[in-house]
């Protein structure tokens, strides 16, 4: 039987659970902080794989397949911090707000969530405060110092997207899309060095937005800060192996520091 945490249990994360947030150069100096939201699909020994078999933690229900590769050499690359998170988004979704009905999602692309189908009051607070917020105040923290010291900072919000939905079987055709909302000038500046590589199909806002009422991340630490930010989207077929997660990570370090020297330029002086 599916156990859920209650009020008896004093933790939701065991000895053997890994923690919430991973870093990457945590000290480096670079304009850029990243951030990425689905780079894992652990899941805490208490929740019991939330009832689901290992294949659908493997799916892009649970991760962003590849995004944890592409973000990892992006920030060697760079030498920008990264911030990641390594809880599944089935556990607790931290790009949507926790009024959002996918925060726990009970159905995610076909797939029925056990666990998630009525959590309890002590289980949902447990996933809150263990895993969503060190990892949302580890990022505020570091933007509050950032900020606090004058220091310039572009928020890169780095996610993947599978190239078909069971759910809505459409074309996904975008090699690479872009998210944004109001405060969209660096992430022009991203497009206008993506559109140079005829190769690629760019989305813009493809296939997915900025919700300002649902999503997290972006509306949050980026549009509610005023921060200059990209919120970038990768088709997954593209980064699932390590050659292209390398490839991509090279190309999106030049296209970061080409639009960043051009917002540097034209904007922010």
């Amino acid at each position: 039987m599916l156990r859920s945490p209650d009020a008896s249990h004093v933790s939701l994360l065991g000895p053997g659970d890994p923690e919430p947030v991973g870093i990457r150069n945590g000290s480096a100096a670079s304009p850029f902080l990243m951030i990425c939201d689905h780079a894992g699909n652990a899941v805490p020994t208490s929740l019991q794989g939330l009832g689901l078999p290992r294949s659908e933690l493997e799916r892009h229900i649970a991760i962003d397949i590849g995004i944890l590769g592409v973000s990892e050499t992006l920030s060697d690359l760079l030498g920008a911090p990264l911030v990641y998170q390594r809880y599944s988004r089935l556990v607790a979704e931290c790009n949507r707000r926790q009024t959002s009905s996918s925060f726990m999602a009970p159905v995610s692309d076909g797939t029925t969530i056990p666990a998630n189908q009525s959590p309890s009051q002590s289980d949902r607070k447990a996933r809150i405060e263990e895993i969503v917020e060190p990892y949302h105040g580890e990022i505020a923290g570091r933007i509050d110092r950032r900020l606090a010291a004058e220091e310039a900072t572009v928020l890169v919000a780095m996610h993947s997207f599978t190239p078909a939905l069971l759910a809505a079987p459409a074309p996904r055709p975008w090699h690479v899309g872009l998210c944004f909302h109001r405060n969209r000038v660096f992430s022009d500046f991203v497009l206008a060095e993506l559109d140079a590589d005829r190769s690629l199909i760019v989305g813009r806002n493809e296939p997915y937005g900025v919700n300002m009422v649902e999503d997290y991340s972006v509306p949050v630490h980026g549009e509610e800060r005023g921060l200059p930010y990209v919120e970038i989207e990768i088709r997954q077929d593209l980064i699932s192996e390590p050659e292209g997660q390398s490839s991509w990570a090279n190309r999106l370090a030049q296209v970061l520091e080409a639009a960043h020297e051009r917002f540097r330029r034209e904007v922010s002086q």
